[in-house]
């Protein structure tokens, strides 16, 4: 029975895109030191957030309609479990890809933010001139390997400890939440699998609130404080390597969670 079917395929294409766009998001803010505009860095994170989590809702049903495709003969439930981990594998793909690239895009990063700002806030502007023939070679010009020399000066004093676990746990949460509900959706008598299925709505709806109130207003006063150089840079490089790394560890940890959440939310939905 082949576990990697075509549908498999397209979601995990889909997830290692999104979970990369994600990653390299974490990029602007240094970007955006660097050239000085902290506040339009901030607005192309939030575009590529935005982005990224609308991309997700075409992801959801394609991964939900895996469960009407298990090969007859099969054990449903393990069969859905194995190729719900490959998905999650996928992602901790997807997030080493971005940290792969993170270097490279710090720089098309700090010249989109230039030209975002040249064209007054214009995003349509902005990938306008990005998609003619002269940007593409100068973008080209912008790759760069990740090299041991970033990480000098970089050590436990600078590295926000708290941050790193809060957002490990977030990545858990945001990687898990939909599958672990869509799974739980075949524990639960069929009068109840829909309140399983939309569980992932409230689970991401939460860590979606734990990040807004006590993760992106950090990195965006810390940003600040840098650039006033009222604090190191140091710390601004150590906030990104915390969230990147939080993040990929975070996507180990969903391989764990994945079941329990499942049974977790197949409890919940029959106790409402």
């Amino acid at each position: 029975m082949e576990l990697i079917t075509s549908k498999v395929i397209i979601i995990s294409i889909l997830l290692l895109v999104i979970t990369m766009v994600e990653t390299l998001a974490y990029s602007t803010r240094i970007s955006g030191t660097r050239v000085r505009l902290i506040a339009t860095a901030i607005s192309l994170f939030s575009t590529m957030v935005i982005v990224s989590r609308f991309s997700t809702m075409f992801q959801q049903p394609l991964t939900a309609k895996l469960i009407a495709e298990v090969p007859k003969g099969a054990d449903k439930l393990t069969f859905i479990a194995a190729q719900y981990r490959i998905l999650i594998g996928v992602t901790s793909l997807g997030v080493l890809f971005g940290i792969l690239l993170f270097p490279t895009f710090i720089n098309i990063f700090s010249r989109a933010i230039v030209q975002l700002a040249n064209e007054r806030g214009s995003m349509l502007a902005l990938f306008s001139k990005l998609f003619k023939k002269n940007n593409w070679k100068k973008l080209v010009k912008c790759l760069k390997l990740p090299r041991i020399s970033y990480f000098r000066g970089i050590t436990l004093n600078t590295v926000p400890k708290r941050l790193f676990v809060l957002n490990v746990i977030i990545s858990a949460i945001f990687t898990t939440g939909v599958i672990s509900s869509i799974y739980a959706s075949m524990l639960v008598p069929a009068k109840v699998s829909q309140a399983a299925l939309m569980s992932s709505g409230v689970i991401n709806g939460i860590a979606t609130i734990i990040l807004t109130l006590f993760i992106d207003p950090k990195a965006s006063v810390l940003a600040d404080r840098v650039m006033k150089k009222q604090t190191d840079y140091i710390y601004l490089k150590s906030y990104s390597l915390t969230m990147v790394s939080s993040k990929f560890i975070g996507t180990i940890v969903a391989q764990i969670i994945f079941l329990p959440a499942a049974y977790y939310v197949a409890w919940f939905a029959e106790w409402l």
